[in-house]
């Protein structure tokens, strides 16, 4: 694994704000624009944005909170252990088990996994945790109430075993190289 310079990474973070202002100024020129052809719309499409972000506020509160946390306790040695490129199947399995337990909104996940990746989690476990995401346990109940329980119990382990499978082609198509089996060695 390389580390960039400290003069690249300043660099990435100049681009990063420098691309949050511009989208800024498009988003007020748009509303600009919108508020000359039809004010009572873009009024009511601002109320409605206002509305949005202060319901969204909270959520990215805590989402940044558990970064906090996340970065002070979880270090990048944990992660590439247990997460990483050499996890095999036990880090199929933390991955797969987090997702299931997860809650909140999808949106509320991209930031930490965003960061456990550039501390080395594998692009496999993060699309299987994506994934194994539509397992939902508090709703696994009502699914047996309407579908009976052989139904929910195949479609489960279909979820599971499909977040694995949909983990390990997401990373070969990311990475562009051929997926390494269990033991290391490529296929």
């Amino acid at each position: 694994m390389t580390t960039s310079s400290p003069q690249k990474q300043k660099g990435k973070k100049q681009q990063s704000a420098a691309g949050l202002f511009i989208f800024l100024a498009v988003v007020a020129a748009l509303y600009g624009l919108a508020f000359l052809m039809a004010p009572e719309r873009a009024i009511h499409a601002l109320h409605f944005g206002l509305k949005m972000l202060s319901r969204l506020a909270p959520i990215l509160a805590l989402v940044f909170f558990l970064m906090f946390l996340l970065n002070m306790f979880i270090k990048p040695d944990w992660i590439r252990n247990h997460v990483g490129h050499d996890s095999g199947l036990k880090g199929f399995l933390i991955a797969i088990a987090s997702g299931i337990i997860s809650m909140g909104p999808i949106y509320a996940w991209y930031g930490m996994l965003k960061d456990f990746h550039k501390k080395g989690m594998r692009p496999a476990l993060i699309a299987a945790f994506l994934y194994s995401r539509s397992v939902k346990l508090p709703l696994l109940p009502l699914m047996v109430y309407y579908f009976g329980i052989a139904y929910t119990l195949v479609l489960s382990f279909y979820m599971i075993l499909f977040s694995a499978a949909n983990g390990l082609l997401t990373e070969w198509l990311a990475s562009g190289k051929k997926v390494r089996s269990q033991s290391g060695s490529t296929e």
